[in-house]
């Protein structure tokens, strides 16, 4: 019998792959990263003076509250993962403390991006505490009668175990007694292994908190589109773009995300209703559930005895996204307002303390009202007005244009589009009610642009003329202008180096000019890779034990029709039955007009393959510990009928490729960018922040 090598099956490389932190930079310097680089030219520098003029940056209330309550930093800067390299090391950022003005980055940003350089230990009240700046998010403890309630582990366990090491270090020793997971983006949750004693959980004695849907959400949001996710993010998160002035300064929510083992551990304990009581070592909880807000599955937490809000990820110190822009279903800005104004009702009035999974906290009653109230209304006149403009006539094309938050929200550093923007938000309102259609025909079934590019290109003359004319709009400061002709040529002549040049220079100016990460990022990625092309690295294998047991065999079989490549699966036709009798799940997958389908709990009568393996014999197979003909052989799996369709199916699979051409012209010609692995071993999973 072939080996199909299925492994079911090698969808967990892409999930991992879609989740994963890539960035290799380590180092720094005020000039710029790459010799094609620019500074900024007189327009930014006018702009960037503009923005110092008329923002109030002698406003330094979050400067204060971001440095209230400081107990210590610990002597190292830099945290190692078990394997030598390094998880983190918060003086890549370390020119933001120089006090220096740069005209490469927006005044508002360089502003967000210093105050998210706090680090160390935190008190937010008596008995609740912080550790910031150990990863994208904090990490919170509470004090309990005889241990701590940590609150979102963050995004790896070394950075959760040297967080948790240097608060016992100096709060004194205490056992973690639960974990409260806010919500299901992996910076949450994904270090959650380097504060839980396996031992101590197995006897029951720590408890783990989350939300209705936690382990469906956290596993399953990243894991039909992981492989073009993992691309998307490169770009979002300037994953190879160096901490610089010139290039990647902050993520806004924080400075980056860690690198190193993630894992996830079951809810002992989910919340299921709207609102939830319980306590826990002595503390007494208030559960809200905030569905389909920052995150398909999340909650609020209020802890009356401290009277201390927990916002999670509904409340930070700008605006979030509504549009996840490496890749997730478009967020309801009318629910998060209206989850927040619930907050404000119920807590708001009682709360002395707001604290949350980033940012920093907010204190007085008056104070945490404020910002509560800020933040409904900027995600509710987002979805009101956008739909407003709507209703007039205004499409996806132009709301990005036309769109404006009113003059009091923009006097409010909160309501800033730091992580998100009110571009690229705007439009996702849109795209959430009506879709992609402007309602032009024109634009139903679009030319794409590798095919309309040359006729572009031809009309207006030549490449001469247009990268002619691209200078003279750079020269002028016209960016978007520039930017609009040049990459219709870019498109038609991918490999005019020059072409790709000048609008590089065109992104970087963009890019500079941007107070959200999410643009400077996307800009200043695309420039770099215009420049250089794709320097592709290894991304982190998938497989960790805990993300296999904790995806389901349907979501594996689902996946399965994605990575398969249905031209290559005409004339196939067979069903498969899988059984996996210790947990009592019953599939049946089959092959028909080039498409697979899976259905639960049926069998059929005419399959031509019976597959028959326990559910934890198969995550064996699906770690990559062994393969499916081990499973035979060892009778701890048994095939009935003919395994040739396993082979077929195998035949049809496809691996991906973790850095696919994004802007025309970029792959090196002559070099293959790393790849996936059908098969998993030594896996570490690395999970796709929020956000």
């Amino acid at each position: 019998m072939q080996n199909p090598r299925l492994s079911p099956l090698a969808i967990l490389v892409v999930v991992a792959a879609a989740l994963g932190s890539v960035r290799v930079i380590d180092a720094q310097e005020t000039r710029h990263f790459n010799p094609k680089g620019k500074p900024p030219s007189q327009y930014t520098v006018q702009a960037q003076q503009e923005q110092r003029r008329v923002l109030p940056l002698a406003d330094r209330q979050d400067f204060d509250e971001a440095k209230r309550g400081f107990i210590a930093a610990p002597s190292y800067r830099k945290i190692m993962n078990d394997k030598g390299d390094v998880a983190w090391n918060m003086d890549n950022w370390s020119f933001l403390l120089s006090g220096t003005d740069y005209d490469t980055i927006h005044p508002s940003l360089q502003r967000q991006a210093t105050l998210n350089m706090e680090y160390g230990l935190f008190e937010v009240v008596p008995g609740i505490y912080q550790v910031r700046g150990f990863d994208l998010a904090n990490i919170s403890f509470i004090k309990g009668k005889t241990g701590w309630i940590v609150i979102d582990p963050l995004t790896v366990k070394e950075t959760s175990r040297a967080a948790l090491k240097f608060v016992n270090e100096k709060l004194g020793a205490r056992p973690v007694v639960a974990v409260i997971i806010s919500h299901s983006h992996g910076d949450h949750f994904g270090g959650v292994r380097g504060v839980v004693d396996p031992d101590a959980l197995a006897a029951g004695k720590v408890q783990i908190i989350a939300p209705k849907g936690f382990m469906y959400e956290s596993i399953s949001e990243n894991l039909f589109g992981g492989n073009a996710m993992t691309r998307r993010k490169s770009y979002t998160y300037a994953d190879l773009v160096p901490a610089s002035p010139y290039g990647h300064v902050d993520q806004a929510i924080g400075k980056g995300v860690a690198s190193g083992d993630v894992g996830i551990l079951p809810p002992t304990k989910l919340i299921e209703q709207p609102i939830e009581e319980m306590t826990i070592d002595g503390v007494r909880m208030q559960f809200q559930n905030t569905p389909g807000t920052e995150a398909p599955a999340e909650m609020n937490t209020w802890f009356p005895d401290f009277k201390a809000f927990w916002a999670a990820e509904n409340i930070v110190a700008g605006q979030h996204n509504i549009l996840t822009l490496r890749g997730a279903q478009v967020r309801d800005a009318l629910a998060w307002s209206k989850f927040i104004n619930e907050a404000l009702y119920r807590f708001g009035d009682q709360a002395e303390v707001m604290f949350a999974s980033h940012s920093w906290p907010r204190w007085g009653k008056d104070r945490i009202q404020e910002v509560m109230r800020g933040q409904r209304d900027m995600y509710a006149n987002l979805n009101n007005q956008v739909m407003h403009l709507a209703n007039t006539g205004v499409t996806i094309n132009q709301i990005h244009n036309v769109y404006q938050p009113p003059k009091s929200l923009q006097q409010l550093w909160y309501t800033h589009a730091y992580h998100g923007s009110y571009e690229h938000n705007s439009r996702a309102v849109i795209q959430r009610y009506f879709g992609y259609w402007d309602l032009n025909p024109a634009t139903l079934v679009p030319l794409s642009p590798e095919d309309s590019a040359p006729l572009y290109v031809e009309m207006m003359g030549g490449a001469d003329k247009i990268i002619a004319k691209g200078r003279e709009l750079y020269d002028a400061g016209k960016y978007r202008y520039a930017m609009e002709i040049l990459n219709k040529l870019v498109y038609a002549q991918p490999d005019n180096q020059t072409a790709k040049d000048l609008l590089a220079d065109n992104y970087e100016q963009l890019g500079y000019q941007s107070e959200s990460v999410a643009l400077r990022n996307g800009y200043l990625s695309g420039a770099k890779e215009l420049r250089d092309g794709i320097i592709a690295v290894k991304t982190a294998k998938a497989g960790s034990p805990d993300f296999v047991r904790g995806t389901s065999t349907e979501l594996f079989l689902n996946y399965l029709g994605i990575q398969m490549d249905s031209r290559k699966a005409e004339g196939m036709k067979f069903k498969i039955n899988l059984e996996t009798p210790d947990n009592g799940e019953k599939f049946v997958v089959e092959m028909s007009n080039a498409t697979l389908t899976t259905i639960a709990g049926y069998q059929a009568k005419d399959a031509d393959l019976t597959l028959t393996i326990d559910r934890r014999e198969l995550e064996d197979v699906m770690i990559g510990n062994a393969k499916l003909t081990d499973k035979v052989a060892a009778g701890k799996a048994k095939m009935v009928g003919n395994p040739q369709v396993l082979a077929q199916l195998a035949s049809t699979m496809v691996q991906f490729d973790n850095w696919f051409e994004v802007l025309p012209g970029t792959k090196r010609k002559g070099s293959e960018a790393p790849k996936q692995e059908l098969f998993l071993d030594d896996a570490r999973f690395e999970p796709l922040p929020e956000e």
